[in-house]
This record gives C-alpha cells, sequence and structure tokens, in this order.
C-alpha cells in the first residue's frame, strides 16, 4: 500500500543489504513512521513479542525472515540445532496466531533438503520471500472475493453508502500487503464503490484507532472511530450493512480466534441480521483442531497494557498515564474465539465458503 505516495510493504530485505530485514515498528503509528532494522534472532523475536510487528499474516513473515536470520548466523558445527533453537525461540513469542509456527516448520522442512550451510542461507532467504509474496498475493486475491459480496450490498442500497464495522486491525499492516479485512473495502474504494467503516478502536492495545484509522485515512477511505462497545447500538439502528474481520487461528470446522471483543460483536451480527464475515488467507487455517473455544490457546498479555495508555500530549510529546488504580489488577486477554454458527461466510483467496467442516475442506481438499 501507499504511505504520501510511497509503496510499502510491512516487512522487506534491505535493497542493498539482503541480510538486512526492515519493518514498520507499528508501536509509534500514527503519530511517527518509523523503520527498523532487523538483524538477528533476538531482534525478530523481541520484534513480535513487543508488537512492533502484529496481524497473523505478518507476524509468520516476520518468523520466516526470523529463520533466514537464524541460518545466517549458525555455526558451521551445529547448524540443526541452532535452526532448532532459533524455531523455539520464535514460535514461543505469541502463542494464539498459527501462521507464526506455520512459517517456521515451512522454514525447517525446506532447509532439511539443502547439504551445505551456504545452500541453506538462499534457500531460506528464498523461502522467506516467499512466504511474505504469497502472503501479499493471497490477500489481494481475498479482497477481489469480498469485492463481489460489498457489490451485492450496494446495489440494494440505492446510491447510500456501504457500510462496514470491523474490529482491531486486519489491515495491510497486519500482512505484508492489502490486508485481509480490508482487502475487500480497499478493492470496493478503488472501484467507485461508497463505502463507509466503523473502526472499533479495539482496547487495549487501540489498533483500531491508530492503525486501521490511519491506514484508512492514508487511502482516503471514510471512516469512524468508534468506542469498543458501540457497534452493538449501530447495529439496531441500521447503521451497519456487513461486518468483516480478520482471524488469527481458524479451525477447519470454522471457529474463529479473533482479537478479543470480536465474539460479542458477531453475537450482535447474528440478534439484527446483519452477515458477519471473516476474511483470512489460507495459512491461518488449522488444519489439527477441531474446536476453537477448547483447543485454541488463547494469550495472556501484561495486565499493565489495560491499566496504562500511551499517546501524544499537546505538546507533541510521548507520554504514559496511568487510568486505574495503580494496585487494581487487570486480566489481558488478547483473543476470543467466535463458533462457526454465528459467521455468515469466510473470505479466502480461493473464494467465499461456509464456516463448516466440508464447505472448507471442499475448497481445501488437499487437506481432507
Amino acid at each position: 500500500m501507499k504511505i504520501n505516495g510511497t509503496h510499502y510493504r510491512t516487512i522487506w530485505p534491505d535493497a542493498d543489504n539482503p541480510k538486512i530485514i526492515r519493518i514498520i515498528d507499528q508501536r509509534h503509528l500514527p503519530h511517527r513512521f518509523v523503520i527498523e532494522d532487523l538483524r538477528t534472532v533476538d531482534d525478530f523475536a523481541a520484534a513480535i513479542q513487543e508488537m512492533h510487528v502484529r496481524g497473523a499474516g505478518l507476524i509468520g513473515a516476520t518468523a520466516g525472515f526470523g529463520m533466514y536470520s537464524a541460518v545466517l548466523a549458525a555455526p558451521h558445527d551445529r547448524v540443526d540445532s541452532f535452526l532448532q533453537q532459533a524455531a523455539e525461540k520464535l514460535i514461543a513469542t505469541r502463542p494464539t496466531a498459527t501462521n507464526l509456527a506455520w512459517a517456521v516448520q515451512r522454514q525447517l522442512a525446506a532447509l532439511t533438503t539443502e547439504a551445505t550451510l551456504e545452500a541453506k542461507r538462499e534457500k531460506a532467504f528464498a523461502i522467506a520471500c516467499e512466504i511474505a509474496d504469497e502472503d501479499a498475493e493471497f490477500c489481494r486475491r481475498l479482497g477481489e472475493h469480498g469485492l463481489e459480496i460489498i457489490k451485492e450490498i450496494a446495489a440494494k442500497k440505492n446510491g447510500e453508502p456501504v457500510n462496514i464495522l470491523t474490529h482491531c486491525n486486519a489491515g495491510w499492516l497486519a500482512f505484508v500487503d492489502y490486508g485481509s479485512a480490508t482487502a475487500p473495502i480497499y478493492a470496493a474504494h478503488r472501484e467507485g464503490i461508497d463505502v463507509h467503516v466503523w473502526v472499533d478502536e479495539t482496547r487495549p492495545w487501540l489498533q483500531g484507532a491508530k492503525l486501521t484509522a490511519w491506514e484508512l485515512s492514508k487511502e482516503g477511505v471514510a471512516h469512524t472511530l468508534i468506542a469498543d462497545n458501540t457497534g452493538g447500538h449501530l447495529m439496531q439502528h441500521g447503521q451497519i450493512d456487513m461486518v468483516i474481520v480478520g482471524t488469527d487461528r481458524t479451525t477447519y470446522t470454522g471457529d474463529v480466534a479473533n482479537k478479543i471483543g470480536t465474539y460479542l460483536k458477531a453475537l450482535a451480527a447474528k440478534d439484527n441480521n446483519i452477515p458477519f464475515y471473516v476474511a483470512l488467507p489460507s495459512s491461518t487455517f488449522d488444519w489439527q483442531i477441531t474446536d476453537g473455544v477448547k483447543e485454541i490457546p488463547i494469550e495472556e498479555r501484561s495486565g499493565n497494557e489495560v491499566k496504562y495508555v500511551t499517546g501524544i500530549t499537546a505538546e507533541g510529546k510521548t507520554e504514559t498515564v496511568l487510568i486505574a488504580p495503580e494496585e487494581t489488577r487487570a486480566a489481558n486477554y488478547g483473543f476470543d474465539v467466535t463458533p462457526s454458527r454465528l459467521i455468515t461466510g469466510l473470505i479466502t483467496e480461493r473464494g467465499v465458503t461456509a464456516a463448516h467442516k466440508e464447505a472448507i475442506l471442499a475448497l481445501y481438499p488437499e487437506h481432507r
């Protein structure tokens, strides 16, 4: 996507030294645009753990390049054990998104086919770039499929805007490019369809307020920022035509893990007969588990993320302030699971499918 007329991905090798991988450090958005260089496995692990990068697709791509950095640093006399340690370190950073372990395992499988360390380094770089390119292309394709849904709604609106609610940031900042939930929105905007997006603020990290609103501003898409608990009210009063969210892990039976609060939006949409779609590239499917509520691990982060808020003062300084009693304990669950029964459809790079086992496996028969 473009920032002030210049195209950026969220992660890319440095043009002059591909051993250096560059990312947009999302902790500083929307107030500052900061590019960070990653060189070591520890750099990549910290970037994932501390939310310099976030979002299922981007975490996977970052882990792919993290494994490339591990191969660059691997000593000749213990390559395999070194790579295994690096893999375990990267996978341990965040437990919910399936793309992370998927990318690491994809690298490990590819590297076993190469005999020499130099060949492994070349292969690791190629696979990391392949993962990133594939992520961007899959998001572009799911945008085309989701566009058809928006077109159908627009045809019934008689020139009125199509009002879409989204939660958290499943935009291009959460992937390598295009995004998942935002890809159909951007495609519709470029087709000249009048779209308006209700943007959940998404406590406690405020990815909607900080990231989705920033993205939509840069793309010129009409949007309104709302508090997380506003969506149900808007649905009751006919101000939302559809919901599109992303996902960090989706079972092959159709259960969806996404940013905390997604489940509540799905319940409200069901009660108000509003279509609820989930957009995802196939790398986000978990082909091993069947019951998302029972089996998907839910990340618990520091309670300080709930108790403190960071922003820009009137003087332009970045400040972090306490908003709760200092002695109060805070619980911080990163995700919740929306059962398949609440989901209208899954928008993937292969098309739109119902959120149940047979429909998903019909679209991905290689996993049957």
